[in-house]
């Protein structure tokens, strides 16, 4: 009796030391299958995204990549440009935070604009407002039908942001980053400032054949010269390979740049042996057109678009691009083309 259950035990305990050696390398085996598919991972995403830091954030984000609640944004960004687009597979963009979304600001001028422009108004449909912030996202959704909150966790954009502080740096590079997105997604834009003031529609200005087109803050009178001087606050670009690779280009730059935001290093780039290499068409806009209060346009018959550029401070520009379409609706209300041209702005803008 002692015999057979001490040989029953002893049994026992072989079954468990082999049961437990099995665990073992079953654990291991799970380890090493981990790391292998972490290592793949890691690899996968340098390779599609080469230009950015890998960081904890990333890393996690990777790692969820196949939960619903990860790839949501994608989608529900590529459902409103879907939604937003016209026949050409183009839609309008503007980014908003609370500051500029608070009721007689900037945004409500910004659409007022479309409402009394000439052939205006149908291009509102096809407007993506791209919200910074809760408030704005409220505010939006209010007003407008294609609104899309666009979630950061390192920054708050929701305040007025001051020309070339941290934050509005970091604020037009996360633009840009979104960019890159929508020509990814195979879609051509207009991105403008909300500040921009539309008073016709630009669409018959665009160059027929140039990859990014962007205004400027004094025009030379050559499309084509890296002389003018380059505004970001209105820019059309076509979706293809030649215009990813310049933004991609352009997003990695900023790591040669930190302390500065994306026009000026626009200003850097834009005569770099890459961009030829690449072959981007780049255009520049006539301010006759394309304008804004760096340089005002000279012909109201022409007039397209007024930019409240050059003009630091919430409240006078407010009070300028008020004073612009002020202009806009005396001049829609005559019979004839006026000759002479004149603007009540800058005013206030040009307060020290």
């Amino acid at each position: 009796m002692n015999s057979s259950s001490s040989s029953s035990s002893s049994s026992r305990r072989k079954f468990l030391d082999t049961g437990f050696a099995i665990g073992q390398k079953e654990i291991i085996r799970i380890l090493i299958l981990f790391l292998v598919l972490t290592a793949s991972c890691l690899f996968l995403y340098k390779t599609a995204y080469p230009l950015q830091r890998l960081s904890f954030n990333n890393l996690t984000s990777l790692l969820a990549s196949s939960s619903p609640e990860t790839i949501k944004p994608d989608v529900a960004l590529r459902k409103i440009l879907e939604n937003a687009s016209n026949e050409n597979n183009t839609v309008i963009i503007t980014t908003l935070n609370q500051a500029w979304a608070e009721p007689k600001s900037i945004f409500d001028l910004f659409l007022e604009s479309f409402r009394i422009g000439q052939g205006t108004q149908k291009l509102l449909k096809h407007v993506v407002v791209v919200c910074l912030d809760p408030k704005a996202f409220e505010r939006c959704t209010q007003l407008h039908s294609n609104c899309y909150y666009l979630k950061t966790t390192s920054t708050d954009f929701s305040g007025d942001k001051a020309y070339n502080t941290p934050d509005y740096v970091n604020m037009m590079w996360r633009r840009i980053e979104l960019l890159i997105q929508v020509l990814e997604m195979g879609f051509n834009f207009i991105f403008t400032d909300t500040d921009v003031m539309w008073l016709r529609d630009p669409f018959p200005r665009l160059y027929p054949d140039g990859d990014f087109q962007m205004a400027c803050d004094k025009y030379f009178g050559n499309p084509t010269s890296f002389e003018n001087w380059a505004n970001g606050g209105f820019v059309y670009v076509r979706s293809n390979n030649r215009s990813i690779e310049f933004y991609k280009f352009w997003y990695k730059s900023r790591q040669n740049y930190s302390w500065l935001h994306d026009q000026d290093v626009f200003n850097r780039i834009k005569s770099d042996p890459f961009i030829s290499k690449i072959g981007v068409k780049i255009r520049f806009f006539d301010t006759v057109y394309i304008c804004g209060f760096c340089e005002p346009s000279k012909d109201m018959n022409l007039v397209c678009t007024m930019h409240g550029n050059c003009c630091l401070g919430l409240e006078k520009k407010i009070h300028d691009l008020n004073l612009i379409l002020d202009d806009w609706r005396k001049y829609r209300s005559l019979s004839k083309h006026v000759q002479n041209t004149t603007w009540s702005a800058p005013l206030r803008c040009l307060e020290k």
